[in-house]
């Protein structure tokens, strides 16, 4: 993937790992975020600088929604990914040569809660309270306005697996003997996180909400099969094909382990530990359901569809940085 790749908001694991892919493809790679980008966030002048003439646009910039949700952090959580994909659009408007394909991040938690069917682009429905308020502001945002020059594609990226994120404390937890499954359960609601829509329900039962999931290598795959297609715009779910659900989640990074004992953590303690850690137990408890039903009727071949598999290479992966990281 030759050319000039402009990715914003690249701090993440996510970002790392597509910036390193596109380097060693031979793409010229750019950056816009915060202390020591090519443009900060702000500039808009900037940013429509580097924007001018580039072949692909990668946004994803936006507050990692693993902290408490609190007043100050959801009002961050959503400015930080609506202002800033305002601020692209509005640069973007203002090159001479825009660039051609804009792929944003969005998020497969803009669905329901799901346990009876999958979710698809094309029959999902759209769930309620605040994580979904912040998705659907964020793709209104990022669909508003006319851009002649440049084709948008909204990614639904389901959780993402790789060396990072979400599958790492998973890791640990399997490591020490409690990688069993996360329970759902009944607790207690106050009138304020009603309100605010940060209360999760109590519905799946037995470890079996729904945990739809991508690898890593996939989401860059999916990058490079849109760039190829000039005829895709609008949303794609970018997940594997083969969703799975929480109980077997955690017994398959036990047996990839070698774990020969995974303790389940009901609710109450799933409440306690995330207010220790500052984190909201939504992220592990909501029925995750989600089909790329886009990419399979178009042709795209997943790299990892299997999730056993998947989490073997990750795991080698993660083995073999810690090997190196000794070493040097």
């Amino acid at each position: 993937m030759t050319g000039r790749v402009v990715i914003a908001g690249a701090s993440g694991f996510i970002g790392r790992f597509l910036a390193a892919a596109f380097i060693i493809d031979g793409a010229t790679v750019s950056f816009i975020g915060r202390s020591g980008a090519d443009a900060r966030w702000g500039d808009t002048a900037r940013i429509a600088a580097i924007l001018d003439g580039a072949d692909l646009l990668v946004n994803l910039a936006g507050k990692s929604v693993n902290c408490r949700y609190n007043e100050a952090n959801r009002a961050e959580i959503l400015r930080s990914r609506v202002e800033t994909t305002r601020e692209l659009g509005e640069a973007i408007r203002s090159c001479e040569r825009p660039p051609a394909l804009w792929v944003n991040s969005s998020t497969a938690t803009i669905y329901r809660h799901a346990e009876d069917r999958p979710m698809t682009e094309a029959d999902g429905e759209i769930g309620a309270g605040f994580s979904v308020d912040v998705a659907t502001a964020w793709e209104r945002e990022f669909f508003a306005g006319e851009l002649p020059g440049t084709r948008r594609v909204a990614m639904r990226m389901a959780i993402v697996l790789g060396n990072g994120g979400a599958l790492i404390p998973m890791l640990r937890l399997a490591r020490f003997g409690l990688g069993g499954p996360q329970l759902d359960g009944h607790w207690f609601a106050t009138a304020a996180r009603r309100a605010a829509g940060t209360f999760h329900e109590f519905r799946a039962r037995g470890g079996r909400q729904r945990f739809s999931w991508i690898h890593i290598a996939d989401v860059l795959g999916i990058i490079q099969f849109l760039r190829g297609r000039a005829d895709i715009s609008g949303i794609v779910n970018a997940s594997s094909p083969n969703p799975s659900d929480n109980r077997t989640v955690m017994r398959t990074l036990r047996t990839v382990l070698g774990a020969p004992i995974g303790l389940p953590a009901p609710r109450w303690m799933l409440e306690l530990g995330s207010i220790a850690i500052r984190t909201e137990t939504e992220l592990v408890l909501k029925s995750r359901w989600v089909i790329p039903e886009r990419l399979e009727q178009l042709g795209y071949s997943f790299e990892h569809p299997e999730l056993a598999s998947a989490i073997r290479d990750i795991v080698r992966s993660v083995d073999s940085a810690g090997k190196e990281g000794l070493r040097s």
